[in-house]
């Protein structure tokens, strides 16, 4: 690299040839980045899709452009390996990348944006620019096509950048993982079971919610409280003996009885009414005449009607 032909007293340039020998002497598995010989703001980079996610066995390549004020504003991305994940030669909105300045700290590096970015892939895209949202099948076939010819782009000496990497990380990359159909059919099928259970609980809950009325002494138990419902009367119920619904709490553990409990009535007979009603009238007369006869004997009409007889 033509050191010679940038200002090295530029701190965006002395910032850029720090992290190419940094990247250069600490090379890693998962992702290779170098800057182009016409241009050192152009990277060319590839990252290795992350373990255990539809992109593992990925190789993916893209670009990198640094502002002249880098590191104190943030660079762009650009994917050009298909992927399912991200469009291709279309800038991407990152957090990390030109799209959110404002989460941007210049203490981050290329090679901080290159990690940010594998972790990016198995995410939810939510709609974000540049992002695509392929089926994970679609993903690994790309993933294993990725592999086999770096892509085409830009100039002779690009490209031969680009061949450059492509070769390295097929040489540290492991093998790709083999599709399995019937893996794949194991967890399609637990997923559709996992759905099953999930609509069979739904379906459990709404139909409580379209039964209100519990069975006659079944108790709804509410944190610490039992509630109990007395069933609801029909609509068309006779309005002089329809119940009115209603909800009370009770201690948990304690009796419904406590809670529901009725005066116990009993049916009067007419006879039994008619013969305590004579009886009453009976005793009252008696009382009456042995008052009268008191009264009559300490006033001496009683000794007076006796002489005159």
């Amino acid at each position: 690299m033509a050191e010679d032909k940038y200002n090295l007293k530029n701190p965006a340039v002395k910032r850029i040839l720090q992290e190419v020998k940094e990247m250069q002497s600490n090379p890693s598995d998962d992702f290779m980045s170098l800057p182009l010989e016409e241009n050192i703001f152009e990277w060319q980079f590839a990252i290795r899709g992350p373990s255990d996610t539809e992109f593992e066995g990925g190789i993916y390549h893209g670009r990198i452009q640094l502002p002249a004020e880098y590191p104190f504003k943030p660079p762009s991305f650009m994917l050009l390996t298909s992927n399912g994940r991200f469009e291709t030669q279309t800038k991407i909105c990152l957090s990390i990348s030109n799209h959110h300045p404002e989460h941007w700290q210049p203490s981050w590096s290329v090679r901080t944006a290159l990690v940010a970015l594998i972790a990016f892939m198995p995410t939810n895209p939510n709609g974000a620019l540049g992002s695509l949202d392929y089926k994970k099948e679609e993903r690994r076939v790309l993933a294993v096509k990725s592999r086999e010819a770096p892509p085409r782009f830009g100039t002779p000496e690009r490209q031969k950048l680009i061949d450059e990497i492509h070769e390295y990380m097929l040489s540290r990359a492991p093998p790709v993982p083999q599709l399995n159909p019937a893996q794949d059919s194991e967890e399609q099928n637990t997923n559709r079971e996992g759905e099953a259970q999930s609509s069979l609980q739904e379906d459990g809950a709404i139909a409580a919610h379209s039964n209100p009325d519990p069975v006659d002494g079944e108790n709804l138990a509410v944190g610490d409280r039992v509630i109990e419902e007395v069933p609801e009367a029909a609509v068309d119920a006779n309005p002089g003996t329809a119940e009115l619904r209603v909800s009370r709490e009770i201690p948990a553990g304690g009796s419904s009885d406590q809670l529901l409990h009725k005066p116990e009535t009993r049916a009067q007979k007419p006879a039994d009414d008619r013969l305590f009603t004579w009886a009453a009238v009976g005793l009252t007369i008696a009382i009456m005449v042995l008052l009268l006869k008191k009264f009559m004997k300490s006033s001496g009409y009683g000794a007076l009607f006796m002489d005159g007889s």
